[in-house]
């Protein structure tokens, strides 16, 4: 680990829950947190946001500072997550992507020939300031809370680039990747560069962990993922290796991908809810901690049923065997749930999973 990195990890963060899950040591009660834990659910967050755009608003670190710390004061959760969007380095180099509101990224220009590539430039730390000064600043509020940095992993960044924005299908996307391997490949190295530049920025700032989102690999077949974009996936994560810091990979759908998803170099496997945690760890290989996996649709169900799959989640774990678990849903936080919810949902897993440690 740099000295940079070493100095903004102190004893009380590197002794907190999560960070002591995603290390498959014992904890005092299985932590939690949520993806889109900071977003469209808090009514807080909207009032900040208003106005201004989504990626300028990634781009002011005092913003991102309130937007990242609003459900840590809420919730309660364990961990905090970065504020941010996948695209960020996108556009921090020069890229022609905007995020439209009720669709996602959209880019102006999609990368589908060679000379398209000459569009993604190498990233510098002086082209994300505002991710620094972001990451430092919430270090020091959040004191024992850890920091988890993200970033998008190259295929699915590489989708929204080649489609021009989100898609069902990802038929412009499959189509380079089975029909011009060596165009794939390049734009696979580029933007494995790219993301592994943004997760060291993130770390040398004082992020405890990080998390690569390859949120669509899941429309992939093992063997093919495994052929096309796990040599990608596996350069970030080496390229953070010397940090020490806990690595966790997650995607969306990704049940006969979990295996290579661990391989790829993950400490950590994010699990959606088609599968359950015990049958996960049958998939990963060992030492290999799992992070899930709530359906998102139950935070509409009653709370005595919602509870009661909690339960389920944890239960599941427990028969994992000896491998830290993190609680987190099978995917992002819906905007139109009632925060109330999260609130009482960190509270009964930590009170049921303190039970469960006695």
């Amino acid at each position: 680990m740099s000295d940079t990195a070493a100095q903004l990890q102190p004893h009380p963060v590197r002794n907190s829950v999560f960070l002591r899950a995603c290390r498959n040591e014992s904890v005092p009660h299985t932590p939690v947190w949520f993806m889109r834990q900071a977003g469209r659910s808090l009514p807080e967050y909207r009032r900040v946001r208003e106005g201004i755009p989504m990626l300028e608003s990634c781009m002011k670190p005092e913003l991102v500072k309130e937007i990242t710390l609003q459900p840590v004061r809420r919730h309660k959760v364990d961990a905090a997550i970065l504020f941010s969007d996948i695209v960020v380095p996108l556009k921090a180099i020069g890229l022609d992507v905007d995020i439209k509101p009720g669709i996602g990224p959209v880019i102006a220009n999609p990368i589908r020939t060679k000379e398209d590539l000459r569009q993604l430039r190498t990233l510098e730390p002086d082209d994300v300031p505002y991710i620094s000064q972001a990451v430092t600043m919430l270090v020091e509020e959040l004191g024992a809370t850890p920091l988890i940095g993200f970033a998008g992993a190259p295929f699915t960044v590489a989708s929204y680039l080649i489609e021009g924005g989100p898609s069902r299908t990802y038929e412009r996307t499959k189509a380079m990747m089975f029909g011009e391997p060596e165009l794939w490949s390049h734009l696979l190295e580029r933007l494995a560069d790219i993301t592994a530049t943004f997760l060291r920025i993130q770390i040398e700032a004082g992020a405890s962990a990080i998390q690569v989102f390859d949120s669509w690999a899941g429309t992939l077949a093992p063997r093919d993922y495994r052929q096309s974009v796990m040599p990608a996936s596996q350069t970030i994560f080496r390229s953070v290796a010397q940090y020490d810091v806990p690595r966790i990979h997650f995607g969306v759908g990704s049940g006969e991908l979990l295996g290579p998803m661990g391989e790829a170099g993950a400490d950590v496997v994010g699990v959606d809810w088609r599968v359950p945690l015990d049958e996960a760890a049958r998939r990963v290989p060992p030492h290999t901690a799992l992070q899930g996996n709530l359906d998102p649709a139950l935070l509409f169900a009653p709370t005595h049923v919602l509870h009661q799959e909690a339960d389920g989640v944890l239960n599941a774990a427990h028969a994992a065997g000896d491998r830290g678990h993190i609680f987190n849903l099978g995917h992002g936080v819906p905007p139109t749930v009632d925060p109330d919810v999260l609130t009482r949902l960190v509270a009964h897993v930590h009170e049921t999973s303190t039970r469960s440690a006695t």
